[in-house]
């Protein structure tokens, strides 16, 4: 994981400041009289007059002490910035997965068991047009219909202005409206995917020779698609687990942006367009951390589903 980790750092560093654009032409475009000598200044003092492989060792050097370095933006610290933003990504992109796994698994379970019925071939439906509409044009739509012309659901932010001086519930019911619609969104299109995956997996279990055997001992179907072939068809959807939790972060620059929510993928969203390198860096560094993290998870679950698997 460590080589990798670093090879990661190491593109993402030369992408972001090989793309076009730098913080002194965000300034110069700010105000047209702005000198050459004064955004030389302000190369020299963030650092970007050395050579690029330099600015890379030295802001790897920092980041071995977990130092993220300051934001051009404000100056503020890396590292305070992204923990004051993460927790309202964990809490809506956590909320989706739970929705998405606690749903899709059941519905693809279902599907496969009960192959070509009417459940099945409406799953299906639904599930291209998951597959198929952008979440982005779906974020829009509903934020027209409850929030606009129904005015039923808030369509931005985490909570109301005020919101702070209402009781305890009070605030959690506040907090809870507005994660409707963004958590739908995000949980939408990922549902299809992961029932798919579920579907086909079963599929695969089910016409497996010791499910057959299963049914001529005379075990009752519940038993023999829940307890035998379940289990053996977990592995796949093992797999999505671990590729999911990257997008914590990823997954939520496009649905956190529409909805104004203050998190990460917003955060992160913000620094691309202000030029920001440090904050980049840090969003960029966390991303690449979950899905290493997400994809040693899922060896280790390997393990726990199948007992078949051992590590040595």
């Amino acid at each position: 994981m460590i080589p990798v980790f670093l090879g990661i750092t190491l593109v993402t560093f030369f992408i972001i400041h090989l793309a076009p654009g730098s913080p002194s032409d965000l300034l110069a475009e700010a105000g047209p009289r702005v000198s050459y000598e004064a955004r030389a200044r302000l190369e020299k003092l963030y650092g970007l007059d050395q050579p690029i492989h330099i600015q890379y060792l030295r802001w790897l050097k920092r980041f071995v002490v977990l130092d993220f370095g300051r934001s051009f933006r404000d100056e503020r610290p890396v590292i305070d910035k992204i923990l004051e933003r993460l927790p309202a990504t964990i809490l809506l992109e956590g909320l989706s997965l739970l929705f998405i796994f606690l749903i899709a698994i059941p519905i693809g379970v279902l599907s496969a068991a009960k192959q070509y019925s009417a459940f099945d071939k409406s799953t299906t439906l639904l599930v291209f047009i998951g597959f198929s509409v952008p979440s982005f044009w779906l974020a829009l739509m509903l934020m027209d219909v409850f929030g606009v012309r129904f005015n039923i659901l808030p369509i931005s932010g985490i909570r109301d202005i005020g919101s702070e001086y209402l009781p305890f519930w009070g605030r959690m019911l506040d907090t809870l409206k507005h994660l409707v619609l963004p958590v739908f969104v995000s949980a939408f299109t990922g549902l299809a995917s992961v029932s798919r995956y579920t579907r086909a997996a079963m599929l695969e279990a089910i016409r497996q020779d010791y499910i057959r055997t299963a049914r001529a001992k005379g075990l009752d179907e519940n038993t023999v698609i829940y307890r035998h072939a379940l289990r053996n068809a977990m592995l796949p959807v093992v797999t999505l687990i671990g590729f999911s939790i990257p997008g914590l972060i990823g997954g939520s620059f496009i649905i956190e942006t529409i909805f104004a929510w203050p998190g990460m993928g917003r955060l992160g969203f913000n620094a691309i367009m202000a030029r920001d390198y440090p904050v980049i860096m840090g969003v960029g560094v966390i991303s690449a951390f979950l899905t290493l993290a997400g994809n040693l998870v899922a060896d280790i679950l390997y393990a726990v589903v199948d007992p078949r698997i051992r590590y040595r």
